[in-house]
């Protein structure tokens, strides 16, 4: 069982990782989550955000005193990445869209995942930024879709997550 660690460390593990990519990849995977979050009574799989639905597929992971912290963390990045324009389009399959900040685009691609039929995989990655960084207190998202060869219809998000930077680990 994983515990949370200051300053979101546990979130840089190889065992975390691993727990929580298991619920998006391979696609079987995420079918199952899929229909978990659709049968929820706790959130709507249409209109949810990033990092809503953890504390539903992988409460353990997340904390097993209860997801305050998850949702903690969640939220900064959350509020930090709104604060960030966004001029990149959601995926080569839509061009035309557009969202207006980094969150929304995160927030997007996730929906984009979960509800698209079949479901696209998901793997996720978390990483600091450098100390020297200029943007070095700020959180980003990275999000690199995969193809199949000769469509422009995703087959995977590789999605990173890169936090501000907290020092060195512990």
């Amino acid at each position: 069982m994983l515990q949370m660690m200051m300053a979101g460390r546990v979130y840089e593990s190889g065992e975390f990782k691993t727990a929580m990519d298991s619920n998006y990849y391979p696609l079987d995977n995420m079918k199952k989550s899929v229909a978990i979050l659709t049968s929820s009574q706790n959130i709507d799989i249409a209109t949810m955000e990033f990092g809503q639905y953890q504390p539903i597929l992988s409460p353990a992971q997340i904390n097993p005193n209860g997801p305050k912290e998850w949702l903690k963390h969640v939220g900064s990045a959350r509020v930090s990445l709104t604060a960030q324009a966004n001029t990149k389009p959601l995926s080569k399959d839509e061009p035309g869209v557009v969202p207006l900040t980094k969150c929304a685009l995160m927030d997007a691609s996730v929906r984009k995942c979960f509800n698209s039929s079949p479901p696209i995989c998901m793997q996720v990655n978390v990483t600091q930024r450098a100390k020297d960084d200029p943007d070095a207190d700020k959180h980003d998202i990275l999000l690199d879709w995969e193809y199949a060869a000769g469509s422009n219809v995703p087959t995977l998000l590789n999605l990173t997550m890169v936090c501000p930077y907290i020092g060195p680990k512990i």
